[in-house]
């Protein structure tokens, strides 16, 4: 009876604490994957455009067309009944991957097909095709957050330490009360809450923390120790901390509304931060550090495009400048099926000054394929199973 009963409250968990919240958030998320999906296609298709090469589909979502129409370039625009990604599709391909060619249209098309076709397009071109989809996402991430910047400002709070937890990090390195907040790892510290994302984001990795207090400016490198936290939402996050507070009146805080020339440089250190955080967080999982927990897929991704939406557009859009930075670098790992894996068989390609053979780009493509499906299904199994086993747990 008692393991009934275990079984009987896992299946409510999965059901209404997991499931039943993606309902809701769905809408959301459809939003968010589209936009960025369509950004990241985008910038394939223009520099492609730009290339002269004949595009056969621009799709967003994968599977049937649910609509879609033919314009006067000859691409069809379509959208998809699978609303989970989306693909540029070049005449001569045999599929969205650029993984084969259709050996009897390359070599039947007319003189003027032909110097239009990908395929037979130099590797300089082919390469800037390819890495046009994730920077146009980090060009994007850019705007987006630079807009909101100059739209917005942002609300800051004078970095001064204010007291520090007996027995922490921050105790045994040296920082008192007072102390002034300069930087962390090189990046410039405006905020209280700039110091507390920075610390945040590094846990169990040394960060170098400049200072300034009554004995002048300073040096110090900690290591955040790992602390758990809960959000509004009841979701528990392994965060760094160091151990300091900062206790602030609405005196305090003040609205900073930058310069368009110098939110261009806040902009630019802030997409750098992400970029540096996310290659880390990436890292640890190399060195056996990372946190499985914390990895997420498309339902972890709905679920927080959902929680978002609860508290306004600009937490929303904000989100989605977040996701298509992420989604723009992992694009860019080496592994076949992804952007990175086109550029690394072009690099060979630019390096020998042939191609690969085509068994060789066929054994990476299923070897990338095996890779990407497997990080899906374990993602997804980590959203839904293995997040309901440790709730349970």
């Amino acid at each position: 009876m008692r393991s009934g009963s275990r079984v009987a409250k896992l299946r409510r968990l999965l059901l209404f604490e997991i499931s039943w919240p993606l309902v809701y958030a769905l809408p959301a998320f459809l939003v968010v994957l589209t936009v960025i999906v369509f950004v990241h296609e985008m910038g394939h298709y223009l520099v492609a455009r730009w290339n002269g090469i004949a595009i056969h589909t621009f799709s967003l979502g994968f599977g049937p067309e649910a609509i879609g129409r033919t314009d006067r370039y000859g691409t069809r625009w379509r959208l998809s009944w699978i609303p989970l990604g989306g693909y540029v599709r070049f005449v001569g391909d045999m599929n969205a991957t650029s993984a084969t060619v259709d050996a009897d249209l390359v070599a039947n098309a007319s003189p003027e097909l032909a110097k239009r076709l990908f395929v037979n397009k130099n590797v300089w071109q082919r390469m800037a095709v390819v890495v046009a989809g994730p920077a146009t996402n980090i060009v994007f991430t850019f705007i987006v957050l630079y807009a909101l910047l100059i739209g917005f400002g942002r609300y800051e709070i004078t970095p001064v330490i204010g007291e520090i937890v007996v027995g922490s990090v921050a105790e045994a390195a040296g920082i008192v009360p007072g102390d002034r907040v300069l930087s962390v790892d090189g990046y410039t510290v405006r905020s209280f809450d700039d110091f507390q994302r920075l610390v945040a984001t590094a846990p169990q990795r040394p960060v170098t923390i400049a200072l300034s207090g009554a004995g002048g400016e300073r040096v110090l490198t900690v290591v955040p120790e790992l602390a758990e936290i809960t959000d509004q939402f009841g979701n528990t996050h392994k965060i760094g901390r160091v151990g300091v507070k900062r206790t602030a009146g609405s005196e305090d805080v003040t609205l900073f509304r930058p310069s368009p020339i110098e939110a261009v440089g806040m902009t630019f250190e802030e997409v750098k931060f992400l970029i540096d955080r996310t290659i880390a967080f990436l890292g640890d999982f190399f060195v056996g550090r990372g946190q499985i927990e914390q990895l997420g897929g498309p339902v972890k991704v709905a679920k927080i495009s959902g929680e978002m939406a609860s508290l306004g557009v600009m937490r929303l859009i904000s989100l989605m400048a977040l996701l298509s930075l992420n989604i723009g670098i992992l694009n860019l790992l080496p592994v076949p099926m992804l952007d990175g894996g086109h550029l690394v068989y072009y690099a060979a390609e630019a390096i020998r000054g042939k191609p690969l053979s085509q068994r060789v780009q066929e054994i990476g493509y299923r070897f990338g394929f095996a890779v990407v499906v497997t990080l899906m299904v374990f993602t997804l199994l980590n959203d839904t199973i293995f997040e309901a086993i440790r709730h349970f747990s």
